[in-house]
């Protein structure tokens, strides 16, 4: 299949699909169109970004516009991918009739089935007629979704394209070593290098409001989006974010699968997904439907096991480094001097050229009358001074006037002693031990008279 024009589709479709540019089809679309236009059911693999939607939706259409009383019913994960309604509280209630149902797409089967929809896809696939053709897409292939199509499918033909765990060649991947103490800062340094819409994809919905928060303070046009959000927040944002309006998305893994936005020129990486099969994904929402694009990866050395794990998804051969992890921590500490003899050099450039002219000055006044004060110690000073002490602790000493020092001190204090006298000792003990004015019988003759 060279092109759409080549197949056999009504009229009114090929001229929708030629308006809206799309001529040359991509590998799984020219697979799989032929096969789901005879009729047959598909079990199909692809890389994402690969045109997998195009590929069940251009023989659905042409389906029902040849058969006005066909149903059909498309199952996706997420609410980006498709606005769902509620299809097992429909059936529930029986407000949901899938009895005209001819034709079944379930979408991003693997991500549905992670997400634990197995019980529901099972209620609806028993609500469907027997008689109908189910296409199955998915961009892994585990063996639960092998199970299931053993089970609902009638003889699928098998397509695929590509490995499935293999980002597509046109997005240029790179990786910047961090710490997470950097990790802002080198954000900001990339914004402002980049040109184009980016996308930068983080752990938690917290992060992702508080990272936007941010961002906008500084005067960043930026926008978050995450599962928290109502429908009608989260399409305000894909609209504004598709029109150009926001620069940049802060996103968590709701949107690693879904949006398809062609103006997305750059994906960031800012913390690693927590499956290894989301990386692929994550990039695969740039350089979609043929174009080129970017994705970057920031990797701190607590990261390093999953930056391992996606690396052997990617290449089965692959063999981590021998002490990647010594060296991370070396690293760590490297690091943690560095941004220490920064901070250091960023307090030091806070003064100006005058303050620190004060400031030394300031130091050598200090300085200059602390040795005044040692000169006028002096060195005799302090010989003295440890004679003194010499003898006061020894008791012994070489120098007679000392002595006649101490005879007088002593003689002296025998005067101060004499002063005072032994009655005048005896006289205020007896001041201490003189009774009370009140004896007990006045008091109580006091309180009678009263």
């Amino acid at each position: 299949m060279e092109n759409f024009s080549s197949i056999k589709l009504e009229e009114s479709l090929k001229y929708s699909l030629t308006k809206m540019n799309f001529i040359k089809p991509t590998p799984i679309q020219g697979m799989a169109i032929p096969v789901a236009l005879e009729g047959k059911d598909i079990l199909g693999t692809a890389q994402t970004g690969t045109g997998k939607t195009l590929a069940f939706s251009v023989p659905l259409i042409n389906k029902l516009i040849l058969d006005k009383n066909a149903f059909a019913l498309v199952m996706c994960p997420t609410r980006e991918l498709a606005t769902q309604g509620r299809i097992n509280d429909h059936l529930k209630r029986k407000s949901l009739n899938l009895s005209a149902t001819k034709y079944l797409v379930l979408d991003e089967t693997d991500r549905m089935l992670d997400m634990g929809f197995t019980p529901q896809i099972e209620m609806v696939l028993k609500f469907v007629p027997k008689n109908h053709q189910t296409l199955l897409f998915s961009a892994t292939l585990p063996q639960n979704i092998l199970k299931i199509s053993e089970r609902y499918l009638n003889k699928p033909e098998r397509i695929s394209t590509g490995a499935t765990s293999i980002p597509i060649a046109k997005i240029k991947q790179e990786t910047l070593q961090v710490f997470k103490e950097n990790k802002y800062d080198q954000l900001i340094d990339q914004f402002l290098l980049r040109k184009g819409s980016i996308l930068v994809f983080v752990k938690t919905k917290r992060s992702a409001d508080k990272m936007v928060k941010r961002l906008k303070e500084e005067g960043h046009s930026a926008d978050a989006i995450h599962g928290d959000l109502r429908q009608s927040k989260r399409d305000r944002v894909i609209n504004s974010f598709r029109k150009g309006l926001k620069r940049i998305l802060i996103a968590t893994d709701v949107a690693a699968r879904g949006l398809d936005i062609p103006l997305i020129q750059h994906v960031i990486n800012y913390d690693l997904p927590q499956v290894p099969e989301d990386y692929v994904h994550r990039i695969g929402r740039t350089a979609r439907a043929g174009s080129e694009g970017s994705a970057l990866t920031f990797l701190t050395p607590d990261d390093r096991s999953m930056w391992n794990s996606i690396n052997k998804l990617i290449d089965p051969n692959f063999k981590p480094a021998p002490g990647s992890l010594r060296r991370d921590s070396k690293n760590k500490r490297r690091g943690k001097e560095q941004n220490n003899k920064k901070r250091k050099f960023r307090d030091k450039k806070k003064f100006n050229f005058k303050d620190k002219t004060k400031y030394f000055e300031k130091g050598r006044q200090d300085q200059s009358e602390r040795n005044k004060e040692k000169k006028d110690f002096g060195f005799r000073g302090k010989k003295k001074f440890f004679k003194k002490k010499h003898v006061k602790s020894s008791g012994f000493t070489n120098n007679p006037n000392f002595f006649e020092k101490k005879t007088s001190e002593s003689s002296s204090s025998e005067g101060e002693k004499k002063r005072f006298g032994f009655k005048n000792k005896k006289k205020f003990k007896s001041r201490e031990n003189r009774p009370k004015k009140f004896t007990f019988k006045k008091h109580n003759k006091k309180r009678t008279q009263s």
